[in-house]
């Protein structure tokens, strides 16, 4: 039977694989899994860590939302978009996170090169000028 130490190094390998991860991390998760998984054996309890809002953010709001990227006020993770990440990550919806934080709803939760991008593409699918036919021909279809 393998020991404790190399059922842990296996998890996080696992886990490591798919998510990138410093160096830093990837040891303080290994210890911690190894913690558990040593109470596990023992017949212990596994010390719950209690996921309440951290006294102060990651980074402040005036840094959090860039041009280019938007990070994660919770850990600090640097990425395109939030939304997506609040959920898998610290299962929260944006509306949550924005009440954490005090984040005005008119703050996307995006990068603005990321939306400017996005808006662009629409344009130039032309995006807007179907929709607007399209509810020209309901319009007309109704009466």
């Amino acid at each position: 039977m393998a020991t404790l130490l190399e059922m842990a190094a296996e998890i996080v390998a696992a886990h490591a694989s798919t998510t990138t991860m410093s160096k830093e991390e990837l040891v303080s998760e290994l210890g911690e899994l190894y913690q558990a998984l040593s109470s596990l054996e023992k017949g212990e309890a596994i010390a719950a860590e209690t996921e309440e809002a951290p006294a102060a953010p990651a980074v402040s709001r005036k840094k959090a939302f860039g041009k280019d990227k938007v990070i994660c006020m919770i850990c600090g993770k640097e990425m395109k978009t939030l939304a997506r990440h609040l959920k898998t990550s610290h299962d929260m919806k944006p509306g949550e996170y924005r009440k954490q934080f005090d984040i005005p709803r008119t703050q996307p939760l995006a990068a603005r090169a990321y939306s400017e991008s996005r808006r662009q593409m629409a344009v130039d699918r032309g995006l807007g000028e179907n929709l607007a036919k399209a509810r020209a021909a309901k319009k007309a279809k109704k009466k």
